[in-house]
């Protein structure tokens, strides 16, 4: 179509405007300015995703007219947002005559102290309801509403109707080391760094080690590592770390059994199990071809079961109670979920499958957690240690004189199976899913398999449920990179059964998401990243802007139509790095690894010397681009393998040409490794997520001394340059 917007006749259509009174978009355009109108089978399905009956003309208008009698019969919306520093308005519904009124609880429980002054409304029509006219007034919050989560109670007449009132700050200040001048750090896949003491799998402990090591010897800030979110308790793992069971807690299988403190506590005959039990994993350590996460964890898990049973001391006992009383009604919703995935199996999609038929509240799971109560602890208990080791390691870090410490990684969703869905699946949608439109890379779109975030649920709830995961987030963490960030603007959903291209986009509050990211931010005193990398809309890019959110620039990827963007032109206010996990590193990618490795798996839709002609017009203007800034010799261009290090310098020192405020080395780049860490569009026809670190000649590449290899220190002195 010609044109890039809707017609006056399909607006008012009562289907079309029951979508956008809830948010769900029914037109959008492409990534190549290519305009779309959504079907209305797929609106009839995302809307029952939401919880709404649209299947036929009847159900439409009922629908719709629950929906706005619903908005203008509540005094005030569930959820408010409040910017710190200006006085700002809250719209409340009342009769033509009425004065609102209204007092806010802060967060501590304490009385703000002041009845909040009416105002005049938004100047809406008057609404018809229940045989009145409803309009808008307003009460005025003052600037100087501290930030937090507070309580408003708005009063008409003689009802009275609460609201979340989420008072954030305008933007995510710097951290004093970024305001004039920038930090660097590396980008590390934990799982895949072992040490001698590993268990098979890079650890919490290897992590505190790299962190203090890459302080020591390299002078790094950072390190930004994978998400670290919860997993399956029992074998099989699931190898990818952004389809997370749950993003509120923590894989437990990257503990170290010896740093528990009580290890110390065992006898002679549980302490000699233990180490027969690393014992028969150690030599993983050593293998440079892949990942076994599952031996790692069916031996790693009965150590911590038997240091669990040592007990604790009274002091230990005390600290182990008081996190579960902070940790609340998400721990037991995940420690009760893998109880239940231990003793009946893997959750599946089969109606019959536990996960289908039980609920928190049934029978049976009340009895199961009656029957296994020390297993049921077990699994608490693993959620703190696995916190008490993450903190240790950011502890060590700052301790060590890095400015942020770890940088962690939040996924965009959850396992559809996973203990979030099923302990509150009100707060998800049903029968949708979350993935990407088409475009030009992947034709069919991508179904990414997450059920979505509820928007109606989240104002509902004081977007509660997001407050709890961002707040863990940035608990033992100086920054926070945000996977996919323009899922706080709008989302893909893909009905069930309809393929990812049969979408739409659904939209979210980013002002209040964003307001409840600036808080966390704020209270700890970190760095926000949103990954934001592709078509970006000028609003989202504006309003991520004004929040102080860095986004991402990688040097693969800044170029427009086969030219390749000076670094010097970059944005401030951004991550750069040159390459990331889901293309081959460096040495790799100049090797054309990337199309060695798609025309094996059948991933391309042309002829492979075609795809290898596209990259060799890559390769050839991103050497042109660093011979034309000066930092690579055009005789060294001219020579690819006999200069690849050279050549992987060259883009680094490009890279810190760049006004970016963070620039992130990744270590796979130090050593000379290859291999891509994940292939997207694939499962296991590649082994994603479980390649371990190697050198170019193939060896395995260990924490110990690993930020003293030479070319570490080579990347280490560009970026300190």
């Amino acid at each position: 179509m010609s044109h890039k917007q809707e017609s006056r006749e399909r607006c008012a259509r009562p289907l079309i405007r029951l979508a956008k009174a809830v948010g769900v978009s029914t037109s959008y355009v492409g990534m190549s300015n290519d305009y779309h109108e959504i079907a209305d089978d797929v609106l009839v399905s995302v809307l029952a995703a939401l919880g709404i009956d649209a299947h036929d003309e009847a159900a439409v208008e009922t629908s719709l007219k629950t929906v706005l009698d619903g908005e203008h019969r509540r005094l005030v919306a569930p959820t408010v947002l409040h910017v710190e520093g200006a006085d700002s308005k809250v719209l409340v519904n009342a009769g033509v005559l009425d004065i609102p009124s209204a007092t806010i609880t802060l967060e501590d429980g304490t009385d703000y102290g002041r009845t909040l002054a009416p105002a005049a409304g938004d100047g809406s029509a008057a609404y018809w309801l229940d045989g009145g006219f409803v309009t808008t007034s307003a009460v005025t919050i003052p600037a100087d509403l501290p930030i937090g989560y507070h309580t408003l109670h708005v009063t008409v007449g003689d009802r009275t109707e609460d609201a979340t009132l989420i008072s954030a700050p305008r933007r995510i200040e710097l951290v004093d080391a970024m305001k004039d001048g920038r930090l660097w750090g590396w980008m590390a896949q934990i799982y895949s760094i072992r040490s001698r003491d590993s268990w098979g799998v890079g650890d919490f402990a290897d992590l505190r080690t790299m962190l203090t090591d890459a302080r020591r010897h390299t002078g790094a800030d950072f390190m930004l590592v994978n998400p670290l979110h919860a997993g399956e308790p029992v074998t099989p793992l699931t190898p990818s770390p952004y389809l997370p069971i749950s993003r509120r807690f923590l894989n437990f299988t990257y503990i170290r059994p010896e740093a528990i403190e009580e290890y110390g506590l065992l006898g002679a005959e549980s302490l000699e199990r233990v180490r027969q039990l690393h014992d028969s994993v150690r030599a993983l350590n050593a293998n440079a071809d892949h990942i076994d996460r599952d031996a790692m964890w069916a031996a790693k898990m009965q150590a911590l079961w038997i240091i669990f049973k040592v007990g604790r001391t009274p002091e230990r006992q005390a600290r182990f109670d008081d996190y579960k009383r902070r940790a609340g009604e998400g721990l037991e919703a995940y420690a009760t979920w893998c109880l239940a995935y231990d003793k009946w199996g893997a959750p599946t999609g089969d109606p019959q499958s536990w996960i289908a038929t039980e609920s928190k509240d049934s029978p049976r799971v009340n009895d199961l957690r009656n029957r296994y109560p020390d297993t049921l602890d077990f699994y608490r208990w693993l959620e703190w240690i696995a916190d008490e080791q993450l903190d240790a390691a950011q502890r060590a870090a700052r301790d060590e004189g890095m400015h942020l410490g770890i940088m962690a990684d939040m996924a965009v969703g959850v396992h559809p199976l996973g203990s979030d869905v099923w302990w509150n699946p009100e707060r998800y949608a049903k029968g949708a899913t979350v993935g990407a439109p088409p475009d030009m890379f992947n034709q069919q779109g991508q179904d990414w398999s997450q059920p979505p975030l509820n928007p109606i649920s989240l104002k509902n709830t004081g977007y509660e449920t997001y407050r709890e995961m961002v707040r863990g987030m940035f608990a033992h963490a100086g920054a926070v990179r945000i996977d996919h960030i323009l899922g706080l603007f709008r989302l893909w959903w893909i009905p069930s059964g309809k393929g990812a291209k049969n979408g739409t986009y659904v939209m979210y509050d980013s002002a209040v998401m964003l307001g409840i990211l600036a808080i966390e931010a704020t209270r700890a005193g970190a760095v926000l990243v949103g990954e934001d990398l592709g078509v970006v809309p000028d609003y989202v890019a504006k309003s991520l802007a004004d929040h102080g959110v860095l986004g991402c620039a990688v040097e693969w990827f800044e170029q427009f139509d086969g030219v390749f963007r000076d670094p010097r032109h970059w944005r401030e206010m951004a991550l750069a790095s040159v390459d990331v996990h889901d293309m081959p590193p460096c040495a790799g990618y100049l090797q054309y690894e990337h199309v060695k490795v798609r025309a094996e798996l059948g991933l391309l839709e042309g002829p492979v010397e075609q795809f290898r002609e596209g990259a060799e017009r890559e390769q050839k203007s991103m050497l042109r681009m660093l011979v034309n800034g000066g930092w690579l010799p055009s005789e060294w261009a001219a020579d690819v393998p006999g200069h690849l290090d050279d050549i992987v310098r060259a883009m680094y020192r490009a890279m810190t040409a760049s006004p970016c405020k963070l620039l992130a080395a990744a270590i796979v780049d130090g050593v000379g490794e290859t291999r891509t860490q994940n292939q997207p569009g694939t499962n296991n026809e590649y082994p994603n997520w479980r390649v371990p670190l190697a050198d170019a000649a193939g060896d395995a590449v260990p924490v110990e001394g690993l930020f003293e290899r030479p070319g570490m220190q080579a990347l280490a002195d560009i970026l300190n340059a």
